[in-house]
């Protein structure tokens, strides 16, 4: 991770504009680059990048490993002559600035399938000697994961966890069965993978050359519903039928009450030390393939963890546990080395977390959202900043600027306004200045703040299940003049 002053925008690539209902890793994704490179930006921060489930959450993937299909750029297969132009049809969607994801991922299927088949019947032995290439570095995940979501499929979609015991629980003549059975349709997921991989890292290696650094999103936990948990169940903490102890989520705070219950699978700590903490170490390496950076969500959960009992109704009643985040990553850096990691350090911290982090050198968060409340002695103002910290104006958690200052009471306005000068109009600009001006090291903004969209633009509203992850900015929005400013205030601030 660059010591340098450095500063970057946040945009998950399914915010893109296109005719295809998401943003992929298309055209669309390389002009954005080149946005970056003539706003003098040097970071792009992504959301994680794995295939979703229901709720369509980033955060709640399918793998721990594997990338989202839907992000494939459809224009891929027409230039490899794998499908005609006209197969594309009914993939088309007018942009209207939201992810409408039913539509998207009813209409892949046909188009995948095809392109599957005919690059089976037509692909130069060069695409084919890669497609190996890939699955035999992969192997570790990408068999399981593919016979998973082969074996989902054919059971109607079915968590695996209400699957037949028999394949539930992994039994080696059963596995086989579906081996032989599904053969095609795991070759076919396998295929899916190798094309989005193909994409991204092409994406990612465009942006390193124009000097930007992509930053990547590891949630700590992975979904219950998950090839990692059906596959690797001896790391997580489940009974002997497979069924939780206790679940993911967060006691209550800033953003709910109830606190949130995530329902992800916890960790089995001491599986992990005997075994050298692995699953982790294979984990990581792999997402630093993927980015050159990546933030690790809800890191303090590497520190302690709250357990909720399986079964509650909300997170209120969970307990702390201790987890051992200093022998993990005394492993990591012993296997991998000092890592490029961004610890996302928001919430209930206490000082075990804070002498963790300080202990391996990896800088937290500063939410300048956070800062204009009635406390003096705010953590989040930027004058208690310092320079081992990334500061955003806000993350995908939070409303937009223009949002979140609409809502603000008219003492806490008076106290932004005092404090950064400003007097309400274009607040968006004053906060970006504030995050560029302060000591951070790294400062990220979302592109909704840039383009000072309001709460119609936000990304995520925690503990709710509807309307998110759905925000996309459409063609236009953004100007020559948002380059400029962004490119005079980074110049200013020493952020080039």
């Amino acid at each position: 991770m660059t010591e340098s002053r450095s500063g970057g925008i946040l945009l998950h690539p399914t915010s893109l504009p296109n005719e295809f209902g998401i943003g992929t890793f298309g055209p669309e994704a390389y002009k954005f680059i080149d946005f970056l490179e003539s706003a003098g930006q040097n970071l792009w921060q992504v959301l994680p990048l794995g295939p979703t489930g229901p709720g369509d959450s980033p955060y709640q993937s399918y793998s721990a490993y594997a990338l989202n299909p839907m992000l494939i750029d459809l224009n891929h297969f027409v230039n490899k002559g794998l499908i005609g132009k006209s197969d594309l049809n009914e993939a088309r969607q007018t942009n209207s600035g939201r992810v409408d994801y039913a539509f998207v991922n009813g209409s892949r299927e046909n188009i995948f399938v095809k392109a599957f088949r005919a690059f089976a019947a037509l692909a130069p032995e060069t695409d084919r000697a890669a497609l190996q290439s890939f699955e035999q570095k992969h192997q570790h995940w990408l068999s399981d994961y593919a016979l998973f979501m082969s074996i989902k499929e054919n059971l109607g979609g079915l968590p695996w966890y209400e699957w037949p015991d028999d394949i539930k629980l992994r039994k080696a003549e059963v596995l086989e069965k579906y081996r032989e059975e599904l053969a095609e349709r795991a070759a076919y997921h396998r295929f899916l993978q190798f094309v989005a991989n193909c994409q991204w890292m092409a994406l990612k290696e465009y942006a390193n050359s124009k000097k930007i650094q992509v930053v990547g999103d590891i949630p700590l936990y992975v979904s219950f519903d998950s090839s990692d948990a059906w596959a690797s169940p001896e790391v997580f903490m489940l009974d002997e039928n497979l069924d939780p102890e206790f679940v993911a989520g967060v006691p209550p705070d800033f953003f709910s009450e109830d606190g949130q219950l995530w329902g992800n699978v916890l960790f089995k700590w001491d599986y992990l030390k005997q075994t050298g903490f692995d699953w982790w170490i294979k984990r990581i390496s792999h997402n630093l393939e993927l980015a050159d950076i990546i933030r690790i969500d809800h890191f303090r959960g590497l520190v302690a963890f709250w357990a909720v009992p399986f079964g509650a109704k909300t997170a209120k009643d969970g307990d702390w546990i201790e987890a051992p985040a200093v022998e993990l990553f005394e492993a990591i850096n012993q296997k991998l080395g000092k890592l490029p990691i961004i610890a996302e350090d928001l919430g209930v911290i206490t000082p075990d977390v804070d002498a963790v982090r300080e202990q391996f050198h990896l800088p937290g968060m500063k939410i300048l959202q956070f800062a204009f409340d009635k406390s003096e002695a705010n953590p989040y103002l930027p004058h208690f900043y310092d320079s081992n910290s990334v500061v955003y104006t806000g993350t995908h958690d939070n409303d937009t600027v223009v949002g979140w200052y609409e809502s603000l009471d008219s003492d806490d306005k008076l106290k932004l306004h005092k404090y950064s000068a400003a007097n309400g109009y274009e607040i968006h600009w004053d906060m970006i200045r504030l995050a560029w001006a302060s000591v951070s090291r790294i400062a990220v903004i979302p592109l909704q703040d840039v383009l000072g969209l309001g709460s119609r633009a936000r990304m995520n509203v925690p503990g709710t299940l509807v309307n998110n992850w759905q925000w996309r900015f459409t063609e236009g929005q953004i100007q020559a003049e948002h380059a400029e400013k962004m490119l005079e205030m980074s110049k200013l601030y020493n952020r080039i």
